[in-house]
């Protein structure tokens, strides 16, 4: 494989793979995780009994989903976006909650994964006949954009960011991502955005390692991604699942462990990669939230919060945000 002759999307793996494992401490970055075979281990990570965070934000939503859509649309009609929709499971109660209160809704989700968006498409067509699906394929973290409302429309646009997907990033990508859907929405448009909530270290760790190994499975796809798109002669089962909680960070890290000293070739990059036994790569995070914590970071992106749901043990969070009429601009800390 030419390194010249790499598709747009190989040549972004290239450079992930480039960057992250030449640094003194290697890693990778989350994206890498959902090719077609890593979205579908994904979605069985979500029926694990240890997994609860979407069972947990299904309820919720179950719940309260009409007032989620009854708060965003403030009597005019709504628009949906979902930033990371796979094959948007949970969204269809959020999609019948917006045709009980309209009559018609158009869904736009967006994903990396071509073969999510699919099951996505032909799933809601089949069951909520009354939603025009417009999918779009793109890795909103790099490079989003949403089209621009038409003029003097009285529509407004809702974006879903759900399944605690900000937890992926750091306090500082996750305020410069939050501000980039802030500056493409209009004042009143709303952002539905779900936190996985600060809890004990015994249940997040257990959520994370899975007694049935699924997502062990998950994280080492990461180097079968990298073999299938690079053509890199990694060896997933020389590599072990490691996961810690670091309560300084307020975060669960996610690693690969070697498990023996190797090399491994990646063609399409020239690169010879060492490991040596025990070396990790840090292959993602998982910032956990107050909803104190949610709140600034979401003041500090350009929103006003509205309103906050949780579930009875108060485990997860779904909050309501509103975009302001001024973008702020601040440095925060601290927002977990």
């Amino acid at each position: 494989m030419n390194i010249t002759h790499l598709s747009a999307e190989q040549a972004a793996v290239a450079d992930a793979v480039q960057q992250g494992l030449t640094a003194v401490s290697k890693s990778l970055p989350p994206w890498l995780f959902y090719d077609a075979a890593g979205s579908l281990l994904f979605e069985q990570i979500t029926e694990l009994p240890e997994y609860y965070l979407t069972r947990v934000e299904r309820g919720i939503f179950a719940a309260h989903a009409r007032q989620m859509l009854a708060g965003a649309a403030q009597g005019q009609r709504l628009s949906l976006w979902e930033l990371g929709a796979g094959t948007a499971s949970k969204t269809g109660l959020l999609l019948r909650a917006a045709l009980e209160q309209q009559g018609r809704v158009v869904y736009h989700p967006i994903d990396v994964s071509e073969s999510a968006l699919a099951a996505a498409c032909r799933q809601i067509e089949r069951s909520l006949p009354g939603v025009q699906v417009v999918p779009h394929v793109a890795d909103y973290t790099r490079n989003l954009v949403l089209p621009a409302a038409a003029a003097a429309s009285p529509e407004r646009r809702l974006v879903l960011y759900i399944g605690s997907s900000i937890g992926n990033f750091s306090p500082q990508e996750a305020l410069a991502l939050l501000r980039s859907v802030r500056r493409q929405l209009a004042p009143q448009d709303g952002l539905l955005l779900g936190t996985d909530l600060v809890k004990d270290e015994a249940t997040l760790l257990a959520a994370y390692d899975d007694t049935a190994g699924v997502t062990a499975a998950f994280n080492r796809n990461i180097l079968l991604h990298i073999n299938r798109e690079l053509g890199a002669d990694f060896h997933p089962e020389r590599f072990a699942h490691r996961v810690r909680w670091n309560a300084v960070a307020s975060r669960m890290e996610i690693y690969l462990e070697s498990l023996a000293a190797q090399r491994v070739r990646i063609p399409a990059t020239g690169l010879e990669i060492s490991f040596t036994a025990g070396e990790t790569i840090h292959t993602e995070n998982s910032y956990k939230f107050t909803v104190p914590g949610a709140q600034r970071l979401l003041e500090a992106a350009g929103f006003t919060l509205r309103t906050t749901w949780m579930d009875r043990r108060n485990w997860f969070g779904v909050h309501l945000a509103q975009a302001n009429r001024a973008e702020q601009v601040r440095a925060v800390s601290g927002m977990q």
